[in-house]
């Protein structure tokens, strides 16, 4: 095999990889891997001849070109970050696929692709919980509008369809090689079976789930607004927030009745934290007028996100995000969800799932002296503060909503957290606004679909710019807004109260695979030292 045909081989799985979130069916993901396992074959079988480090540059081509196909529209914030962003991970992803070479090299053929497996779900496990999470690309997620396949995520999560992948990537490759060498028509039988058996099942069992899934009759009448305010050209003085709060009123009232029980607006509906000092929200402006006008509608409840602001008594009460005034006040932001319930009480939700670069500074405590370093796309910046983990609202008549803010909706084990302390719906608020018109806000509103199924709660996502819907708990999208314009919807979705599989146990798939990755490095380092 030339240089030249190994190169082409690289990029042709990148490309591959890509297609899944480029709008292209989630199954093409079963074959993706295939010209680099046939590049990663051809540097095992001469490993006299080349040394591991020559597939190593082939992985990073693979994944550089799925990084770069699948998330370009970073740029559109900044085209630095978006380097950083795409260099960092194609690096780590490569190493994770190197290392897998490594171990085909070491190892017999089926322990070697075990190691692959396992080492790549570790990986994807490590990129929920670092402190530069970025799980975007989990391969899992490739079928988010594929939701009549998966409908058994309810039992894995997102983590099945990672092995899923994977496991048919490895069976169809090793039966390309019998057909290639001729191997044992038995050989080739059970493998052929295998395949259909690993492709049948799933897809058999998620049709009889769809076709079964009955939602309970406890329904909720939601009104969802989508402002449609451009986050690079808005403004923030007193004049510019009260004209957004007069427009999101007005919007909210186009759609909304004596029936509606739940108002939902997106991410930092106000963007300036000045004047939400979370002290003092009885005596807020924007809240007395957003209260008043919940007396128009008898059981509506109101949602919305904030920049906000913390004052800290003291510097010893203060956590390593605050900062200090030139006045000498000490204080956190936050990037906030203000629930208004019936009974005239004021509710807050801080983002826990901070966007790195942009709304916090990773390894602060290490790197505190740089934390206002960050990327500003328009809407709060800087080190934010946040909270430890999920929290619900708790409306007038008891029923529990989970606020998740934009980035928080690709966590499925932290949006799980939500619903083990009791929520019966998810209220996802975001501004995608600053990917522009690209595949980025298009991705971000499908990974939604994957919440429903792997918790079976209904959802209202309301988007600044889109797109904002309701998805029923079989992860079916309806009402769909329009990109870039001004909307109000109402719709009725259902409450449950019952736990998932997947929400009661979380990622036990990686955990399993991280605890399998430790024993198999070991093994690896004993056979290099013998």
């Amino acid at each position: 095999m030339k240089r030249t045909q190994r190169l082409l081989l690289s990029l042709f799985s990148g490309v591959l990889l890509s297609l899944a979130w480029l709008g292209f069916p989630g199954w093409i993901l079963f074959i993706a891997f295939l010209p680099l396992f046939a590049v990663d074959k051809y540097f095992v079988d001469r490993k006299e001849e080349y040394r591991s480090v020559s597939f190593w540059g082939h992985a990073f081509l693979t994944v550089f070109t799925w990084n770069i196909l699948t998330t370009w529209w970073i740029l559109h914030a900044t085209a630095v970050g978006a380097a950083m962003a795409i260099i960092t991970n194609s690096f780590l992803m490569s190493l994770v696929l190197w290392l897998a070479h490594v171990a085909r090299r070491r190892f017999r053929s089926n322990l070697g692709y075990i190691c692959l497996t396992v080492f790549w779900i570790s990986f994807e496990y490590f990129h929920f919980h670092w402190d530069i999470e970025w799980p975007w690309l989990q391969l899992g997620n490739g079928f988010a509008n594929d939701v009549k396949i998966i409908q058994w995520y309810e039992f894995t999560g997102t983590f099945g369809g990672t092995l899923w992948v994977l496991l048919l990537n490895v069976l169809i490759f090793k039966l390309l090689v019998q057909l290639q060498e001729r191997s044992a028509k038995r050989e080739k039988i059970v493998s052929l079976v295998s395949i259909a058996v690993a492709v049948v099942l799933p897809v058999l069992l998620s049709v009889i789930i769809y076709s079964n899934y009955t939602e309970q009759n406890n329904p909720k009448q939601v009104t969802i607004v989508q402002p449609n305010v451009d986050p690079y050209s808005e403004e923030y003085d007193m004049r510019a927030e009260i004209q957004k709060k007069e427009n999101f009123l007005k919007l909210a009232a186009s759609v909304s009745d004596n029936n509606t029980d739940f108002i939902v607006g997106p991410e930092t509906v106000f963007e300036n934290p000045g004047y939400w000092n979370e002290g003092n929200l009885q005596t807020n402006g924007f809240v007395r007028d957003m209260k008043n006008f919940m007396n128009n509608y008898p059981r509506a409840e109101l949602l919305f996100g904030v920049s906000s602001f913390k004052i800290y008594n003291s510097k010893a009460e203060a956590t390593l995000t605050a900062r200090t005034s030139s006045d000498g006040m000490t204080y956190d932001r936050f990037n906030t969800a203000i629930f208004l319930d019936r009974n005239g009480n004021e509710q807050v939700y801080h983002k826990s799932k901070l966007v790195v670069g942009v709304e916090k500074m990773p390894f602060m405590k290490y790197l505190g002296f740089i934390r206002d370093i960050v990327i500003n796309i328009g809407g709060t910046t800087g080190s934010l503060g946040r909270q430890k983990e999920a929290s619900n609202f708790v409306s007038a008549d008891g029923t529990r909503v989970a606020p998740v803010i934009c980035y928080e909706s690709v966590f499925g084990e932290y949006v799980s957290d939500y619903v083990k302390k009791g929520a019966e719906l998810i209220f996802i608020i975001t501004n995608d606004g600053w990917w522009k018109n690209t595949p980025g806000y298009k991705q971000h509103m499908s990974f939604a679909r994957l919440r429903a199924v792997e918790t079976r709660r209904s959802i209202a996502r309301s988007a600044n710019t889109g797109i904002s819907c309701f998805i029923n708990q079989r992860g079916e999208v309806s009402q769909p807004t329009p990109w870039w314009q001004e909307a109000a919807i109402s719709g009725t979705v259902n409450t449950n109260k019952e736990l998932t599989f997947y929400v009661k146990h979380g990622d036990y798939i990686a955990r399993v695979a991280l605890f399998t990755s430790v024993l198999l490095v070991l093994l690896l380092v004993v056979k290099r030292f013998r």
